[in-house]
């Protein structure tokens, strides 16, 4: 047990999913997985180990933001020692050709959190996905006949923001906003694993296009399907 995980030693998969609402937690393991046992609900945050094609998988949700992911991804590693991280969550386009459900990979993420300027001063570390996760996911979108969006995203501290620099973001190619895949890929690179986030376009930024909070929470089948057909070929 960790402070915020209950599950017991061996209940937690090497390779996890990880989306932010522990409801969507809840229908990944319903929806997609096999022999599934519920290994936390500490705090109401859900946690599962599942197989998928015969292959053992766990998710776990994470709650929103730099702070909460930063939490569980740290356990994660640490005392259960996963080594594969999958984010499976939503984000807002700031790119005109990127559609609301598109599914994006995210390379690299820039961020407004200190969480790196406590940890390297004045370096600019640039946060990035592992190549063999992204390729992986990427080789299964496409093989899905998905028309994936690759590039960088952005980090957001605020939810609540009036993003007075989404203009220069979008103008250096950032593809749309989130809130937690800085911390995921710095704290996977900290600990010498693999991380990748996979995102569902939720809502536009620019046209104000948007889905439900029910769709948000029980759909977007293809951003798991990619996320699941990556791990598959994870080690």
């Amino acid at each position: 047990m960790s402070v915020h995980i209950g599950a017991k030693a061996n209940e937690i998969a090497e390779t996890i999913l990880l989306p932010g609402d522990p409801l969507r937690a809840k229908y990944i393991a319903e929806t997609f997985l096999e022999d599934v046992t519920c290994y936390n609900e500490v705090r109401g945050m859900l946690g599962f180990t599942g197989t998928y094609k015969g292959k053992r998988v766990s998710v776990q949700g994470t709650g929103m933001g730099v702070p909460s992911i930063s939490i569980y991804v740290n356990e994660l590693m640490r005392e259960y020692n996963v080594q594969n991280l999958i984010r499976v969550g939503t984000c807002g386009a700031i790119q005109k050709d990127v559609k609301v459900r598109d599914v994006i990979l995210a390379m690299t993420s820039s961020t407004d959190s200190q969480m790196n300027r406590v940890a390297f001063g004045p370096i600019d570390y640039a946060p990035t996905a592992d190549f063999t996760l992204l390729k992986s996911a990427y080789d299964a979108g496409t093989e899905k006949g998905l028309n994936l969006k690759v590039g960088s995203v952005f980090t957001a501290d605020q939810f609540y923001n009036d993003y007075g620099d989404l203009e220069k973001l979008a103008n250096h190619g950032v593809l749309a906003v989130e809130m937690e895949t800085t911390a995921l890929y710095t704290l996977a690179s900290k600990y010498g694993r693999r991380a990748l986030s996979v995102l569902t376009v939720s809502d536009h930024i620019l046209t104000g296009e948007e889905t439900t909070s029910e769709e948000r929470q029980t759909t977007f089948n293809e951003m798991i399907e990619v996320a699941l057909e990556a791990a598959l070929n994870m080690k």
